[in-house]
């Protein structure tokens, strides 16, 4: 039979490594932590009532350390004003939606200028997105100062 500290040490194991398969935005990775801290306090506490309060605690604890962290890595991450280029498939006709070849794959794409048409084959600039749809306009269009 195994003792306390060995299951908590094999439940965080095996909620990290589900992390791994099942991403889970680093809830079950932070579940598994806390279960593994857990697995070290059974050493010194063997009172399992003690040791399901501390996971609990640690667990809320690390959870929502990691959503604030998560959070913040986001805010820093490329946006696409950052000089993101794609390509069209379609042509994108006024006011209408096309497809555009963005970091190798195909997006719904639509003009940021309803008044502009942008033929197949022609280089765009990713200006923003709303949702699944990419908001571009054509290269010579930001360059020539329109």
């Amino acid at each position: 039979m195994l003792n306390l500290p060995s299951l908590w040490l094999i439940a965080g194991s095996m909620l990290c490594l589900m992390e791994l398969i099942f991403p889970t935005a680093f809830v079950s990775f932070m579940l598994g932590i806390s279960a593994i801290i857990t697995a070290l306090v059974a050493l010194i506490f063997p009172s399992l009532g003690l040791q399901i309060v501390v996971w609990l605690a640690l667990a809320t604890l690390l959870v929502l350390l990691s959503r604030r962290w998560v959070a913040q890595f986001q805010s820093r991450k490329r946006s696409f004003a950052d000089d993101s280029e794609g390509e069209t498939l379609t042509p994108i006709f006024p006011g209408q939606s096309g497809r555009v070849l963005y970091e190798g794959n195909s997006w719904r794409a639509q003009c940021a200028d309803e008044q502009l048409a942008i033929a197949a084959q022609q280089k765009v600039y990713i200006v923003s997105r709303q949702g699944n749809t990419l908001l571009v306009l054509p290269t010579n269009f930001l360059n020539s100062g329109q």
